[in-house]
Parts: structure tokens; sequence; C-alpha cells
């Protein structure tokens, strides 16, 4: 591959990042900074020493980034996300520097195996899959397009739980992802934020208006710990910043004293509770208060953090959307549209309209979801006693809001309940996305066919209230991590090809669609799908003792557990197919292997027993002679985003299952598609934009669509797909006999019951015929290699919309106004960042 430019050469060329400068960053880290020698050192003594070599080369372009920023008083974004799934760090930030290939040979002249190090990262798993993950592919857009941004979220001690299985059950465990240290973060103190719980709200009249004070409250501190975001090129490394709790008070010498040991530190274990562990399992009240208590500590650090960096330069309060894009990564942030009142009227004595115009144009928010029990609600007598001000504020904001339904709409009584931010009945509860819609300027969906449902039948009210709020904006994911990073042998082959403009630029691919009629390009791009599938396979030997063979069809389902998501009906397809080879072994089959990869939620019950039931049936078929050489399936534990590297690279079909209508879009799909990998799914979520760039013809479309789904709800019967189906039927009737179940009689009964009994709700056996029958359309194009390398190099070159980049660039022409802020690296030649500490007009913030 070309080599890539070096963003310090235009500020030292002489030196640049050659080899012998790593090895001597490392080597002294090595001692200074860790007081290990060869001899005592051990791999992650190695993996801490490059790393904080790897950081040194981030500081200083990291301070200029934020000095510029500061200088000129531009106007950032805020992308406030309860989750950042950023998965490992050194490799990427090697790439975006330009630092890659200098790192693994100086490694290499000390006798040091860069992977062993590499491997040595724990992902940083601060997110439960798609939604994160997107953000972390923000910020890195965000920095390569040299927007100014800061992410905001929590450093969870504990991120995602760590999954194992035992007798085929999921079983959790605790990620403690810094037990070892994050070298990657620095702890800023001087910007702690205390944070407020409980109390009650007196009201005193100052200056003729009346002034809310919030009283007798349990605060706690929020510290920050910044991460450098680097871009590709090193020309702008952003921060995402992550809030701890910790105790306004460390210990209580009173109880101490007088004996009471524990109830000392009472209080601060409790406030560090807030931040101890990712999305806590709030299928019990204490769960629910604490991940509310996590979802008000992160808006209201982030939001006070931003009105102290505003107030430095600004004191018009006015101007104040000229400054801030604040986006709303889901509802998990909803409680920042009553923060932001309550700081702009009680802290900055704001009055309501002009309080409430600002909040409005600062707030932006991005709906995730069409399934309504995924839309937050809150009972109010919860947010009453945790945030009592914020509720008193929700209530006006809801009290006026209906006012402009009830102008809008007189009579009709219906509507204004359905758009009510309070949901009345025994147990009021506040509807957070209602609240997010209202207070916000902009609220887009993430695909075109979920923004389409969103408005026709989720809040169509809203829709025809505020038609120009409602936008689009597809998700997407950055190249960088998805192929550069992981893919690097496809990422060669197409540099050679096209050159590397597509790094930056993912519409480039397009080049590529020629060569798909080129039988030497086809040859290979054949031979990088089969090396990755070699690695995949030679990992798995390694980690799990299971063979797979590179010469199989890669079939891949890796995403979160959901029922919506339909890895059942991926299973009872194998049913399918396993029972077709033992009633005749010698059957004409393309061999296959099944790969599944995801975590279900610790609570959600039925999840974990589709998880049991995959593993049952692998361990069933894998162990049956009938299906030797032709079937096998694998659930590869503890999936993850390094995992995933090593998974999509290889896949050969990419699983997208959904029922139509409930995937809000996809990024997995995404990823897939840029690696070779030929899409079986529904028109849902971005599949149906993956099909209308590549052409439906280069996928596997099967199932409903999103508008016969409705349709055939009320008379939907699934014992009727079983009668009608002798394939389906027969399937089931080995699932539930107890074929895959020795010694655990019963333990799918829920499953059958769910399926047939209740109704079937995500339709798994309405789509099964269909997808039966698009996996046989696969089969016989996979018997055609040329053929199929074909279909794999057209979902190369035309995924190029599916950039997180093209995303980032239309949220900041269509909602945020934000203009990208070039780093000038002649703006500070000659002047060091110790010189700029010794004079203070050069210092930034």
């Amino acid at each position: 591959m070309p080599r890539r430019g070096r963003w310090d050469e235009e500020h030292h060329p002489r030196r640049g990042h050659d080899v012998d400068s790593v090895k001597l960053g490392f080597c002294n880290h090595l001692k200074y900074s860790l007081a290990k020698d060869r001899y005592t050192a051990t791999d992650h003594d190695r993996y801490l020493a490059l790393a904080y070599t790897v950081r040194d080369r981030l500081v200083e372009r990291w301070i200029e980034t934020q000095q510029t920023h500061h200088d000129l008083r531009v106007k950032r974004v805020y992308y406030l996300s309860l989750e950042f799934l950023m998965g490992r760090a050194m490799s990427n930030n090697l790439i975006n520097i330009g630092l890659d290939d200098e790192a693994e040979e100086a490694l290499g002249s000390l006798g040091i195996e860069w992977t062993a190090i590499r491997d040595e990262e724990p992902d940083a798993g601060l997110g439960n899959g798609g939604l994160g993950r997107l953000a972390a592919c923000f910020l890195d857009s965000l920095a390569t397009m040299q927007i100014p941004a800061i992410g905001y979220g929590l450093r969870y001690d504990f991120g995602i739980f760590r999954q194992r299985f035992d007798n085929g059950w999921q079983v959790e465990e605790p990620d403690d992802w810094l037990k070892l240290g994050n070298p990657w973060e620095l702890r800023r103190p001087e910007y702690c934020q205390a944070v407020h719980f409980g109390g009650r709200v007196v009201v005193e009249s100052s200056g003729g208006r009346d002034v809310h004070r919030w009283v007798d409250t349990r605060p706690v501190i929020g510290v920050p710990y910044d991460t450098p975001i680097v871009g590709y090129g090193g020309k702008t490394v952003n921060t995402l910043r992550l809030w701890s709790a910790r105790a306004a008070e460390e210990f209580d010498f009173e109880d101490f004293n007088q004996g009471y040991y524990v109830e000392a530190v009472e209080s601060k274990v409790t406030a560090e509770n807030i931040t101890k562990v990712l999305y806590p399992n709030d299928n019990i009240y204490a769960g629910r208060e604490l991940r509310l208590k996590q979802q008000y500590l992160f808006v209201s650090c982030s939001l006070q953090d931003i009105l102290r960096r505003f107030k430095a330069h600004h004191s018009d309060f006015a101007e104040l959307p000229g400054k801030i894009a604040v986006q709303l990564n889901d509802t998990h942030p909803a409680l920042a549209v009553p923060e932001l009142m309550r700081l702009l009227m009680d802290v900055e004595g704001l009055g309501w309209d002009e309080a409430w115009d600002i909040t409005v144009k600062s707030l932006a928010y991005t709906n995730h979801t069409l399934l309504p029990e995924a839309l937050e609600r809150w009972p109010v007598e919860l947010l009453g006693r945790l945030v009592p001000r914020h509720m008193q504020i929700v209530y006006e904001i809801n009290r006026r809001f209906l006012d402009r339904v009830a102008a809008r709409y007189p009579g009709d009584g219906g509507r204004s309940g359905r758009m009510s931010i309070i949901e009345e009945g025994p147990a009021k509860q506040v509807r957070m996305a209602n609240l997010s819609i209202v207070g916000s300027h902009s609220t887009n969906g993430v695909a075109a066919l979920h923004t389409e449902l969103l408005k026709s039948r989720v809040v169509p009210d809203f829709a025809a209230m505020f038609p120009e709020r409602f936008n689009s904006k597809t998700n997407g994911i950055t190249q960088r991590r998805w192929l550069l990073r992981s893919n690097p042998p496809l990422a060669k082959l197409i540099t050679e090809a096209i050159g590397d403009g597509w790094i930056t630029d993912l519409g480039e691919l397009r080049k590529l669609v020629p060569l798909a009629e080129d039988a030497e390009f086809r040859r290979r791009f054949r031979e990088v799908k089969r090396e990755a599938k070699v690695a995949l396979g030679d990992y798995m030997a390694a980690k799990y003792g299971w063979p797979a063979d590179p010469d199989t069809l890669f079939d891949v389902q890796i995403k979160r557990l959901h029922e919506y998501k339909r890895q059942l009906m991926n299973a009872v397809h194998i049913v399918m197919l396993y029972d077709r080879l033992r009633r005749d072994p010698g059957a004409d089959f393309v061999p296959r292997t099944f790969l599944f990869g995801a975590k279900a939620a610790p609570g959600y019950s039925m999840a974990k027993r589709i998880i049991k039931l995959i593993n049952s049936v692998a361990e069933v078929v894998n162990s049956d002679p009938a299906t030797a050489g032709k079937l096998r399936v694998h659930y590869l534990p503890d999936y993850r985003v390094s995992l995933a590297e090593r998974i999509i690279p290889a896949a050969d079909l990419s699983e997208q299952i959904s029922l139509a209508g409930t995937e809000a879009s996809g990024t997995g799909n995404m990823k897939f598609m840029l690696n070779g990998a030929l899409t079986i799914g529904t028109l849902d979520g971005a599949n149906i934009e993956i099909a209308e760039e590549v052409g439906r013809e280069n996928v596997f479309i099967f199932g409903m669509t999103s508008d016969e789904v409705a349709e055939r709800r009320a008379a939907y019967d699934p014992r009727e797909c079983c009668r009608n189906d002798s394939a389906t039927r027969e399937a089931l009737g080995l699932l539930f006999s107890g074929h895959f179940s020795a010694g655990e009689p019963g333990v799918f009964d829920p499953v059958r019951r769910a399926l047939l009994d209740e109704g079937d709700r995500y339709m798994v056996l309405g789509d099964l015929p269909s997808y039966a029958d698009a996996h046989r359309r696969a089969e016989s194009v996979y018997r055609d290699q040329e053929e199929w390398s074909r279909r794999a190099v057209l979902n190369t070159a035309c995924s190029g919309k599916f950039s997180s980049d093209r995303t980032i660039g239309e949220y900041a022409d269509e909602i945020w106004d934000a203009k990208p802020c070039p780093i000038d690296p002649e703006r500070r030649r000659g002047h060091t960042i110790i010189q700029a500490m010794i004079n203070p007009e050069a210092r930034g913030s």
C-alpha cells in the first residue's frame, strides 16, 4: 500500500516518525514510565510502553487543535451518548497518524511480536451494540473531517459484560477493562462538575420574579477523563470526555470516630455506584433508578461543561445556538431539555421564553428505534424524587406545548393525549421521546425507511405538527477501522487498483465497478477473502479448538441478541438443512459454516434461551457423521469490536434478517458489504438502501415488506404457517422433539410457546419459507465462484454511500451548521507547548 503522509513532517520534516524515534520512545517509556527492563517486562508492559509512545505523538496536535478552536471561537458539536463502543485504540491511532508500519518495524527490531502486543489491549466496551459503535464511528469521522467536536459519555468502571457459555447458557462475568489502567485517557479534575439528586424546590421572589432554588440535595461529583480522538492524517485531534462519579465527601469522620466504619464510607460507595457498570439490569426498580441517575449525571456534567466553555468568551446567551450544537443520541440524554432550561433560568437568570428558544435551537435528537417498548418512559414518581426541579420544568413544558396543540387542533383531545409528554394513567410516566421532539429543533431517523415509519407510525402527530423538524440521516461506518484497519489485504488490493483516495472519500470505490468484470481482479479478490477465512479459522482453532474449513461458505450473523433480529429464524433454518442431510447424506449440498456472535441483555430471558438453543443445535450438528464436511455451526463467545474485526473480513454471506419495520438501520450490514460479503436480508432498515446501491440482483432479498407485515398482523396465524409448509413443520417437530435437548426435557418449551401459542410476534414462521428460498438462491450462486466473486466485488464497489463521513457531512450541513476548522501547521511553527505555557496570551482552554 502506498505510504500515507505524516502529519508531523509538517512540523519536524527532518525527524518524522521514523523507526528509530519510535524505538527510542518505546524504550524510554518502558524504563522511565514503567520502571521495567527487558528481563522484567511483561507483554502488557510492552503494550503500555508503545501506547505511551503513540500518545506522545498525539498530545501536541491535540493541544494545538484545542488552542485553535479556542482562539477562533469556533462552533463546536457536542455529541451526547450514553454509549461509546470504541473497541481497541492502538491500531486505529497508529493508522490515523500514519505510524503503523514504523511501529511494527521498531518492535520487530527489538525482537517483539506486534500481534502479541496488539492483543494485550482490552476492548473499551462502553456500549451494548450498534448505538455505541455508531457513536465511535461518528467521532472518527468528525476528527477526520476536521469538525470541532467533543463526545460526552460515562466512564463505566465495568463495561459490557464478558460472555461465556456453561452448558450452552450465557453466563455474564464482569468486564474489568480498567483493571490494569488505560494509557489513552487523562484525568481532568480541574473540570469536575457537581450534580445534585433528591431534595426539594423552594420559590423565592427576587427582583420582581420568582426564583427557584433546589435545596437539601445529595451532591455527586462528576470527574472528567479525556481521550484523544485523532482523525485520519492526524490533522485534527478532538476529545472524548467521559464522566466518572465520585462522592462529594469521601469520608465521614464523625461516623468513623463513633465506630460506624461501614456508614463512614456509605455515601462514597453509593455515589460511585452510578458509573460502576454499563447499563445495570433495569428489570427491577433499583436498577431503573440507577440507570436514571446515570443519565442525569452525564447530561448535567456535560451541559455544565458546555456552558463553562461558552462563558469563557461570551456573555450573551442569545449567541449560544450559534456556538454549540448538542446532538442527543437516542432518548438516553433526553433530560438535557429540562436541564438546559434549569441552568439557563435558575443559574444564569434567563426568563422562560428566552431559555426555551435557546434550548430548542441548541438541541437535536436522533431516534434509533421503531419498537414502542424501546421508547423510554420514566415514572413521574421516580423523576420527581430524584430530580424534582426537572419534573416541575417538564410539567410546564408540557402545559405550554399542549396549549399549542389545542390551539392548532381544537377539540381533538385524543391527539393531545397522544402528544402529551406526560402519559396519564394509574402510574404516570414521562415519555422521553416526546420530550426530545418537543425540546429540540431536529428529529432524525437513521435510514430512509426508518424515518418514514417514524413519521407515519411511531409519532405521526408530531410529524404533522412539526414537518420541518423531521429528517433522515442514514447511518454510516468508518472505513478506516472497518476496512483499512480490519482487512489490510483487501485494503492493499483496492489501493493498488484505484489509489488510496477511498480512505477519506469512500465514494472512490465506485472505480472498482469495471473490475468486477476482470477475471484476474476477481481471482485476487477471492484470494483475499480466503486469506481472511484462513486467519479466522486459525484463530478459532487456537482459541476454541474448533476447525473451520475456509472452502466452505461462511454464513455469519453477529449482532445484539434480540427477538426482532431473528437469530431464531436462522437457527430453525439450520435445523432444516440438518434434517435434509440426515434424510439424504449424499445430497448435493454446498458446504457451510454458520457463525453466530451476540450477547443477550442479562435480564432478557427469551434471548438467553435462544442462545442456549443455538448452542444445543451446534453441539448436535457438529457431532453428527451425516454433516461431516458439509455443515458446521459455531457460536463465538464474548462478541465485541475486536472479534468483529476478525469475523467480518471472512464472511461470505451477511445475515440481516430482522422483521421488516423493526430494525432502524443497522451498521453491521454496511461493514459486511464493504468487505465483500453478500447480504441475505429483508427490506428493512438500511438493507433497502444497500439493495438500491448495489442492485437488487446482487443481494438476496426475502420476506414481507413493512406494509405487508402491517397488513397481515391482525390475521397472522403461526400454526397456519406450519400447516402450509412441510419443511417448517418438520423442522419444528425435530427442534421441539428433544433431539437437541438431551437430558434437559422441556428446555425449549418457552420458545415453542412463543412461536406457536403466543402469536410469533416477529413472524419468524411467516418469513421462514421465503428465507429458505433465498438461501437456495445464494447456494446456487455460490456454486459459480466467478459469479459470486463478481457480485462480491460489486458490493464493495457500491458501499461508498455508507461511510460515516457522508453521514457526518449531512449532520453538519443540515442540522448543526458546523464547519470544518483546519489546523494550520504554520500557525505555531517554532512556538512550542512550553513557550505557550510561559506566555499567557498564547494559552488555550
